[in-house]
């Protein structure tokens, strides 16, 4: 219908020939779908695409993520001791070696040790079973589960409620 002139930048319109800048304005004329420049426009029905946004949302529902498990609730048998900053610390003062001789031995960044080693920073399970393996701190312990009588808690009624167990771990701290 219209010629593209790759070196120029611009496309001919089919009905006054003249030069198409841009993208130019898709139209019905007579049953045929034009594109033509803006001052032929209004001789035709302007179509307005909704390709565009229904492949930007076809695009978006393809891809499919699978949710990753938040680290603090996956389940394990241990938990990170309360001084592990102390710790940590300490096992480092005793070999004298400074914050990034450390953090290199364990293969991870040094500013993660200062955070680590300030209290503002939990580590992981992992991290923790490096520092067990490579410099011998005890960083875990097994999780201490208390048994709780629920009748002492729970209301007279059958089932629990969201208020019920809130009330419970209240009580329990």
């Amino acid at each position: 219908m219209y010629k593209k002139k790759k070196d120029r930048g611009y496309s001919e319109c089919p009905i006054c020939g003249g030069k198409i800048w841009g993208s130019g304005q898709k139209v019905l004329i007579e049953g045929a779908k034009l594109r033509v420049c803006d001052s032929c426009a209004q001789f035709g029905k302007k179509i307005i695409s909704k390709k565009k946004t229904s492949q930007i949302k076809s695009t978006l529902s393809k891809k499919q993520y699978k949710p990753r498990a938040p680290r603090n609730m996956i389940d394990s048998k241990f938990e990170i001791v309360s001084d592990f900053a102390k710790r940590v610390r300490k096992a480092r003062t005793s070999r004298n070696l400074n914050q990034e001789k450390f953090a290199k031995k364990l293969n991870e960044k040094p500013s993660l040790i200062r955070r680590i080693e300030s209290g503002k920073v939990k580590p992981t399970e992992q991290l923790a079973r490096k520092f067990e393996h490579v410099y011998e701190i005890k960083l875990l312990k097994e999780k201490s589960e208390i048994a709780v009588d629920t009748n002492k808690y729970m209301k007279k009624r059958a089932s629990t409620s969201l208020g019920d167990i809130a009330f419970i771990k209240k009580k329990k701290k």
